[in-house]
């Protein structure tokens, strides 16, 4: 088995769906879920999840979502079913059922041709892009170099200017620790110990599901490349070795100019979202309109992750969005 293969576990992946609804109280009809994957040229596979209505399941996705570093595409799920639009969420590149790259180059602008791949198989008509995190900045790069595939942008949670020592700090000690466990249990524990999982044990144990695979020797491992090369920098760390440049902080690899200079360069109407204790910070949010004046800017009572903390007021801001635009 390849270190990157989807290894299936005997539950359907879009049989949450209706526990979700049921425990947001969205009463509309759960959408139809569905994995769809391409070949990109070099031969790693790109993976994705595409929603359509139940009435409607030709329905080409209006939405198009990118995760953050250390996700997955069913981050988006309560999200997806508070819109009720035709919605796509794509496994970056190193997450996912989406293969590794064996480059390590997890930064915005080499992830975005990618996903930019996906959306020309996947979509049939310029999208409301939305990208948390890592997710947001590649979002930024892909509407700057693909205008074509780009309505609107918005990006939650993450600015090039984000101090990279501060929140981020907290993911990558989350996946600095071992590389495999005993049980999907321990997984869950961690994640509630961090403070992460969605502030409940159930939605942790479905996040931790989405984004772990049983190995064929019975261990459990996370999908994401990020959690062994955050792995692998802190024993390099810790044996004073050079630390690796792809050290699983992928958020700071690209918190840079190129990151302005890839946001000054996108046509489409942009939103960042903040959440009010998140990593984005006021003066960053200041920073961010000062360059991009004609850009808007929404603070949500959220934290980094706001597509699980705040999902309902997300999904039906960007239905608004997505309808009016």
């Amino acid at each position: 088995m390849r270190h990157d293969e989807r290894v299936s576990d005997p539950i359907d992946e879009f049989s949450f769906l209706p526990e979700q609804a049921a425990e947001a109280g969205i009463d509309r009809a759960v959408p139809r879920g569905e994995r769809v994957s391409i070949t990109l040229p070099d031969g790693r596979t790109l993976s994705a999840l595409r929603y359509s209505p139940a009435d409607a399941p030709d329905a080409s996705p209006v939405v198009t979502f990118l995760h953050g570093a250390g996700l997955n595409a069913h981050t988006w799920d309560t999200t997806v079913l508070a819109l009720g639009l035709p919605a796509l969420a794509i496994d970056l590149p190193g997450h996912g059922d989406s293969s590794w790259r064996s480059d390590l180059a997890y930064v915005a602008r080499v992830l975005a041709p990618d996903v930019a791949a996906g959306m020309e198989a996947w979509t049939q008509g310029p999208q409301v892009l939305v990208g948390q995190s890592l997710g947001g900045l590649t979002a930024a790069a892909l509407a700057a170099s693909r205008p074509d595939l780009v309505r609107e942008l918005v990006v939650i949670d993450i600015t090039p200017g984000v101090d990279a020592n501060a929140g981020p700090t907290q993911i990558r000690e989350f996946f600095a620790g071992p590389v495999d466990w005993a049980s999907r249990d321990e997984l869950v524990d961690r994640a509630l110990a961090f403070g992460l999982g969605g502030g409940t044990r159930l939605k942790a144990e479905r996040g931790v599901y989405f984004n772990s695979r049983v190995r064929p020797d019975g261990r459990v491992e996370w999908k994401h490349h990020f959690a062994h090369l955050a792995n692998a920098a802190s024993r390099a760390s810790k044996a004073d070795s050079a630390t690796p440049a792809a050290d699983g902080d992928a958020v700071s690899a690209v918190l840079g100019e190129s990151g302005w200079e890839d946001l000054a360069g996108v046509a489409a109407p942009t939103t960042l979202i903040r959440g009010d204790h998140g990593y984005v910070t006021a003066d960053d949010a200041a920073e961010f309109l000062r360059r991009l004046p004609e850009a808007s800017v929404v603070v949500v009572p959220s934290g980094h992750n706001v597509q699980e903390e705040i999902p309902i007021e997300l999904g039906e801001r960007l239905r608004t969005q997505a309808l009016a635009s």
